[in-house]
């Protein structure tokens, strides 16, 4: 530093003058150059824990919200699938591409220290107006939208901008020489973000589904849980606030990164004509303008960026945990013997996984690797990831087929399908224009299968010629296309008479059994099963609407005729069935019932989605955990925060190609999955390649800049001088 750079630092007066800024930046300067505690003598700073549990509470919260997004945005919002999913996942791409401003605000203005505890208020503030958007009574379906969105936004924008701010500041808390142990904590910061995500996952859908307010599911209370530990994990990391090792802002870090690739894209293509000298680098063509460091350290940051470009495709996979791989386990039978698992804590598996994989690849499997001589180096565990996590989307593909082999058939377009239940004693001869004649057997020995009917016009009318005990008869009904009816057979006296109606076309959600019933006794009869209650079906073969009731064993229902109260035993009404009674007429004090199983349940056990889950989650401890340490160990120092915003980036982007594929691919479930399974697989390839010539730097005990300050302890004299030349400089 030369003298007149310190004498230009001085005001008329020949005294050193500071802006608030800079002696805020000053005193987190002197506080960062110190010796912080340790814990129990280690290499690990005694701030850590608190960063540790804040994250974990963060992890919760955000977790255990998206643990119930989707079947909120169904149920709830009475979105249809694609729309849910579609905003699903655009709201976790909003997400991660919010990062590149928290990064942004952390190194050009605020500092990491305080950006994470200001965008957690907003985080908190979107929380509260998500749960009030879930309260029934707060305004119409309009209103729950609105605020649904304006929560999830706030959400948003709070845990993307917090992202990349978090993990940087607990690497901030490490000598540079102490980077085994740096490396250490990502793994134990990454256990803290799965201990939040198992617990929430498997807390909050519990919360829906197993505590009822306002006459359903208590979404509000799913949502105000989380927004509980948000409010703890802010108390949590501002109560370390003088045990952290703070660096000052360095300014606009990201503009001048932007400026500085700007400036040499328009020089270079000034001096394109072949008279002018070639540069080693392209980024080189700026240093008329910008000081060297700055080019060394954007050369480091474009060659990681560009490296990133792949890796999307992961995370387009991984993130379908949430949404399609929920929406799969809603058709799969979740029994398992005295318990059942609801579709959306199926997602716990992925934070338990990890929790049990951490130690046993940091413990196990990489030493053992490296006992083997081979080198498997960082790009090598990513791409061996992103393997496992394609293999794990052909294993979805194949349970979806399996799963669909078992579904009804919907019908298509001019098409319709019949079921014929007969009510009465014998068999009945049935025939149906362009349909070949059949025998339909009592449906106490027979059930019924659904028939395909050619529907050409929009209302069609269909003869049911009907031949029983020797007589002959015959009824009229209108069909309309892509419907599902059953075709009600009875005897009326001695005449045989039929009544159509319709049936649902597709199973019940979120793994609910569907229940109707036929009354075919003289009087109107209330029934109450559980907690539906299905009012009075009139007699002489009323039909009651579909209610949806939780998979059980219902052998206590109430039947009400007139003055007398019957019980009804059902059976079981399993996961996806739906299911229709016929209530015959009372016979020595006992109302009779038969059952038809009109929609098949699900039979396809859910425990068949382990291994997928299983493979995904090694293939997350593989790609995300080593990504991420990646990410900060190639970082130049000031520009830690801004390099863990382009990893976070990378997820964003991820979402965003669900979102064009779900938009604009109309491909079968498997299809899709198998679809997906080969696009990872072909970019794995691709980053292979391009990790094969990327060469990693070492930062590890170089004196490099950390927001202007060497890490090397410097005396509060030349840390004070380095602030006057900034000063200067600026």
């Amino acid at each position: 530093m030369d003298l007149p750079q310190k004498e230009s630092a001085r005001d008329t007066n020949n005294s050193l003058f500071f802006s608030p800024k800079d002696s805020e930046q000053l005193k987190d300067a002197l506080h960062a150059s110190k010796e912080m505690p340790k814990l129990c003598g280690s290499h690990y700073p005694i701030s850590i824990p608190f960063i540790v549990v804040n994250e974990f509470c963060e992890r919760f919260s955000y977790y255990g919200m998206k643990a119930v997004l989707t079947l909120y945005f169904l149920y709830y919002l009475h979105w249809n699938e694609t729309l849910s999913t579609t905003v699903y996942h655009a709201f976790s791409g909003l997400c991660y591409f919010t990062p590149i401003f928290g990064a942004l605000i952390a190194d050009s203005w605020l500092g990491k220290f305080k950006t994470i505890i200001y965008l957690s208020i907003v985080y908190v503030i979107g929380h509260l107006i998500k749960s009030i958007g879930a309260i029934p009574p707060v305004g119409d379906s309009t209103t729950h939208v609105i605020l649904s969105m304006t929560g999830l936004f706030l959400i948003a924008f709070g845990t993307g901008g917090i992202k990349p701010c978090v993990a940087a500041f607990g690497g901030d808390q490490f000598e540079a020489e102490h980077a085994q142990a740096r490396s250490k904590f990502f793994s134990i910061f990454y256990l803290a973000i799965n201990l939040g995500s198992l617990i929430s996952t498997f807390a909050t859908p519990a919360l829906r589904g197993d505590v009822k307010c306002f006459g359903g599911d208590c979404y509000a209370l799913a949502f105000g849980v989380p927004a509980i530990l948000m409010v703890i994990a802010l108390v949590v990391f501002i109560s370390g606030n003088s045990l952290y090792k703070k660096f000052p802002s360095e300014g606009d870090i990201l503009g001048s990164v932007c400026r500085c690739v700007g400036f040499a894209l328009q020089n270079r293509w000034k001096h394109r004509s072949g008279q002018y000298p070639k540069r080693e680098h392209w980024l080189d063509w700026a240093s008329e303008n910008y000081p060297n460091k700055l080019i060394q350290e954007v050369k480091m940051v474009t060659r990681v960026l560009f490296l990133y470009i792949p890796l999307p495709m992961f995370w387009a996979l991984f993130d379908q945990q949430g949404s399609r791989w929920t929406l799969q386990a809603t058709r799969m039978n979740a029994d398992f013997g005295g318990f059942s698992v609801k579709p959306d804590q199926m997602q716990t598996l992925n934070p338990f996984l990890i929790l049990v994989f951490i130690p046993v690849f940091d413990l196990g499997v990489y030493p053992l690797v490296k006992m083997c001589k081979f080198k498997f180096k960082p790009i090598r565990r990513m791409a061996v990831g992103m393997i496992l996590a394609a293999v794990a989307f052909a294993v979805a593909a194949i349970i979806e087929v399996k799963i669909d082999e078992t579904n009804m058939s919907e019908p298509v377009a001019q098409e319709s399908l019949l079921q014929v239940l007969n009510l009465a004693s014998e068999p009945v001869e049935i025939e149906i224009k362009d349909s070949e004649s059949f025998s339909q057997a009592n449906l106490r020995y027979q059930d019924p299968d659904y028939l395909k009917l050619p529907v050409k016009t929009e209302n069609e009318n269909f003869s049911f010629n009907m031949q029983y005990r020797g007589m002959r008869s015959s009824c009229s009904h209108a069909l309309s296309d892509r419907q599902v009816y059953s075709l009600i057979f009875y005897q009326n006296g001695t005449k045989p008479s039929c009544k159509l109606v319709k049936d649902l076309s597709q199973k019940p959600w979120k793994g609910l059994a569907a229940l109707r019933f036929i009354n075919a006794g003289s009087e109107a009869a209330n029934i109450t099963v559980g907690k539906a209650d299905f009012g009075s079906v009139a007699g002489n073969y009323g039909v009651s609407a579909y209610h949806t009731l939780e998979r059980g064993y219902y052998n206590h229902a109430k039947c009400r005729i007139g003055n007398n109260e019957f019980s009804l035993a059902l059976g079981l009404l399993d996961f996806g069935g739906s299911y229709t009674v016929i209530i015959e007429r009372e016979s020595e004090g006992k109302i009779p019932v038969l059952k038809s199983e009109d929609i098949s349940a699900n039979n396809i056990h859910i425990a068949w989605q382990i291994p997928q889950y299983v493979l995904i989650s090694a293939g997350e401890v593989m790609f995300s955990i080593t990504g991420l340490e990646f990410s900060y160990s190639q970082a130049p120092p000031s520009m830690k925060s801004v390099l863990q915003a382009g990893w976070l980036l990378t997820v964003a982007f991820g979402n965003l190609i669900v979102l064009i594929i779900a938009q604009t691919v109309a491909l079968e479930q498997w299809a899709e999955f198998a679809l997906f399974a080969g696009l990872l697989f072909v970019v794995c390839i691709i980053f292979s390649i391009m990790g094969y010539f990327y060469i990693p730097v070492d930062l590890a005990g170089s004196p490099e800049f950390i927001n202007g300050i060497y890490e090397q302890k410097l005396p509060s004299g030349e840390i004070m001088l380095h602030l006057i030349e900034k000063k200067t400089k600026l």
